[in-house]
C-alpha cells in the first residue's frame, strides 16, 4: 500500500479526538466589552476549540472517520489477497506446479492485473476521501463567515483572528471570543437541524 494514503486517513483520524468539555452558554468573552483601548478593536477564535466543541466539525468528523476506516479495511483486505496470489504463484513456480509455461504466464498476467486494479481502487478511495474533505472545509467556511457576519452586526470588531498552535505568540485572554462563537455555532446550528428534521417529517 502506498503510504500517502494511511497518512491521509491518519489525519482524519486524528481529527476525531473530540474534547467533550462544552463552553458555558452564560460565560461572555472579555472581548464583547467596550473597554478595549485603541482605535482598533481585534478578537480570536482558538481552531483547536472550535474543531472539538463545534456539533458541525465533531459529527462531520466521525463521517470521515468512518469512511477513512472502510478503505483502509478494504484496501488491507484486497491487498491481503494479492499477496496471497503473489506466494501461491511463486510457490508453484518453484515446485514446478505450473503444467506449461503459458499456465504460468496467464497466472503472471491475472496477479498483475489484480494488482493494478488495488492501485486504481486506492486511488479512487483516496479521491473519494478527498472530495468529502473538501466539502467539509467549504462547509465548515461558509458557515463560520456566514456565522461571523451576523455576529459582528452588534460586536463591531474591526478583525476576528485565528488562533491555532502558535501562529500568534501572545494574545491577552480578554481577546478570546472563542466561547462565544462555539455557543453561538451550535445554536444556529441545532436550529438547522431541527427544521431539517421537521422537513423530512413532513415527506414521511
Amino acid at each position: 500500500m502506498k503510504k500517502h494514503f494511511f497518512l491521509a486517513a491518519a489525519a482524519i483520524v486524528a481529527l476525531a479526538s473530540c474534547n467533550n468539555a462544552s463552553p458555558k452558554m452564560d460565560e461572555k468573552p472579555a472581548a464583547a466589552d467596550s473597554t478595549q483601548s485603541g482605535s482598533v478593536k481585534i478578537a480570536y477564535v482558538e481552531v483547536d476549540s472550535l474543531m472539538t466543541q463545534y456539533e458541525f466539525c465533531k459529527e462531520f468528523t466521525l463521517v470521515l472517520q468512518k469512511k477513512s476506516n472502510n478503505a483502509r479495511n478494504t484496501l488491507n483486505a484486497k491487498g491481503q489477497q494479492l499477496q496471497n496470489a503473489m506466494q501461491n504463484f511463486q510457490q508453484k513456480l518453484n515446485n514446478n506446479g505450473f503444467t506449461s509455461r503459458e499456465q504460468a504466464e496467464s497466472q503472471q498476467v491475472a496477479i498483475q492485473r489484480q494488482q493494478q486494479s488495488l492501485q486504481e481502487l486506492q486511488a479512487r478511495l483516496e479521491n473519494e476521501l478527498a472530495n468529502e474533505t473538501g466539502k467539509y472545509n467549504d462547509a465548515l467556511r461558509d458557515s463560520l463567515q456566514h456565522f461571523l457576519a451576523d455576529y459582528n452586526k452588534d460586536k463591531k470588531f474591526d478583525m476576528i483572528l485565528t488562533k491555532q498552535g502558535d501562529n500568534i505568540l501572545y494574545a491577552a485572554k480578554r481577546f478570546d471570543i472563542t466561547n462565544d462563537i462555539i455557543n453561538g455555532l451550535n445554536k444556529r446550528y441545532k436550529s438547522t437541524m431541527k427544521t431539517e428534521e421537521k422537513k423530512e417529517e413532513k415527506k414521511k
